[in-house]
């Protein structure tokens, strides 16, 4: 049996066991005209993390509201979790693992990509965790502070995903981070997140990240946010989601934001 093969008839038994009722211009805050369009104003909303505990993944399958779930390569749930997750609906990006300042407190865990590397075994690791994540459409970094401030390893990195034709969320976890920037210079599909939802773990603080980006998306037409699979996020979300009104702003999903961002751009 193919992959592909493998794959459909894979995710269609997951269903049954897990079911739930370009380039853009350097400016990538420059306002957009709302009122001249009829475009609804987006809200991307991207969970990190996926792949340790199905529980934690469930939590937020169960809000019923457009999320992207970025998948850590080679866990225990990893696989099944991308396939159960691309079977409701949602999107899936490979949440890739990369060196962050402090190693000895800060492990990234497996598939990472170090420094230390070279170009070829920094894009065979890439290009194996991309194949082994199902329905991938897109990379983010997982940590990645040391890694992403270096150009010259950024680069081969960012070459895999433009190969496999995937787009490139910066989740800026430095702010000396260059992979936007090169990610642009390299011509590719690419946006950096705006705002970490759960630095905090009070609804009322991830509550007012999500209200800031309402704000900022009612500016700029988009904005994105990134979570993780706690249970004080997903009840944040959900709340922040049933108060939405939805004929002046929507959550949706990351691909539709990179649309919107490159359509106006």
């Amino acid at each position: 049996m193919d992959r592909r093969a493998f794959i459909i008839k894979s995710a269609a038994f997951l269903a049954g066991n897990f079911s739930v009722s370009g380039r853009f211009s350097r400016n990538a805050d420059a306002a957009i005209p709302w009122a001249k369009t009829k475009r609804i104003p987006g809200i991307a909303i991207i969970i990190d993390d996926i792949g340790y505990s199905r529980k934690r993944a469930w939590q937020f399958l169960k809000i019923g509201t457009p999320l992207t779930f970025s998948i850590l390569p080679q866990l225990t749930y990893s696989c099944e979790l991308a396939l159960a997750i691309h079977e409701q609906g949602h999107e899936i990006m490979l949440h890739q693992p990369m060196e962050p300042y402090n190693l000895k407190n800060h492990n990234p865990g497996p598939g990472a990509i170090y420094t230390r590397d070279g170009q070829e075994q920094i894009q065979h690791i890439m290009d194996q965790n991309i194949r082994s994540t199902p329905f991938v459409i897109g990379v983010n970094n997982h940590m990645g502070s040391r890694f992403t401030e270096n150009s010259d390893k950024i680069r081969p990195a960012l070459e895999v995903v433009r190969s496999n034709d995937l787009f490139f969320i910066d989740s800026r976890t430095s702010g000396r981070s260059v992979a936007y920037k090169t990610a642009l210079a390299m011509h590719m599909t690419t946006l950096p997140r705006h705002t970490f939802l759960d630095n905090s773990t009070l609804q009322s603080a991830i509550l007012a990240r999500l209200n800031q980006l309402k704000r900022r998306a009612l500016k700029y037409g988009y904005a994105i946010g990134i979570g993780h699979p706690f249970p004080w996020t997903a009840k944040a979300i959900a709340r922040f989601a049933s108060d939405l009104n939805p004929s002046q702003i929507k959550l949706t999903y990351i691909s539709e934001v990179l649309k919107t961002a490159k359509t106006d751009r």
